[in-house]
């Protein structure tokens, strides 16, 4: 599937393996730009998608900000450990309940170059404990860098974003650990330099 953005980007996402609709699905992503936003929220659709966003992002951005906000989605300040994880808890307890999807971005801040970086475990640990029957997603994104590598203007133009689910992960008796260092090293191996 492809769509294209403004300013002669394109983007599409492939699925290594159909996700059937059903079940609760952490989608797990590096994270390149703010580019990787609508094509998940686009293409995800189906799986009901709850975000885990920093909390900067629920001010000052058209429709993106709005929906953070009054969307059940998950605004956290990463400056403070407590109230991110207490809003971490209460989000992924809602989610279970309503049997949502949940998109993360787990490095926990953007790549400028595209080179992904470790995974933070604490986000990810706290979503797994209260959603145990979820499936996890690997999620790589390529070239949403490029499209704003050098901010807000000039933006660049002509780039492919894509974005590729990878097969999913059961999480249900597994080691949390286990399924991180699994995700990461799918996702990673998944982003083309």
């Amino acid at each position: 599937m492809g769509s294209q953005l403004p300013l002669f980007n394109t983007f599409s996402i492939e699925f290594s393996k159909e996700l059937p609709t059903g079940p609760s699905y952490i989608f797990v992503c590096n994270h390149q730009s703010m580019f990787d936003i609508p094509p998940m929220i686009y293409y995800l659709r189906k799986y009901y998608p709850k975000f885990v966003a920093k909390k900067e992002l629920a001010k000052g951005i058209p429709s993106i900000s709005l929906n953070l906000r009054i969307g059940e989605n998950c605004p956290i300040d990463r400056k403070d450990r407590k109230q991110a994880i207490a809003a971490l808890t209460n989000f992924s307890k809602n989610v279970n309940e309503k049997n949502r999807s949940v998109v993360i971005f787990a490095e926990g801040t953007r790549s400028r170059t595209g080179e992904p970086k470790p995974f933070q475990r604490s986000g990810l640990k706290t979503i797994f404990k209260y959603v145990p029957e979820a499936v996890v997603v690997p999620v790589s994104i390529n070239n949403s860098w490029k499209i704003d590598r050098y901010g807000r203007f000039p933006y660049g133009i002509g780039n492919h974003i894509k974005v590729t689910c990878h097969h999913p992960i059961p999480l249900k008796d597994r080691n949390h650990d286990e399924v991180i260092d699994q995700a990461q090293e799918i996702v990673h191996k998944g982003v083309i330099l």
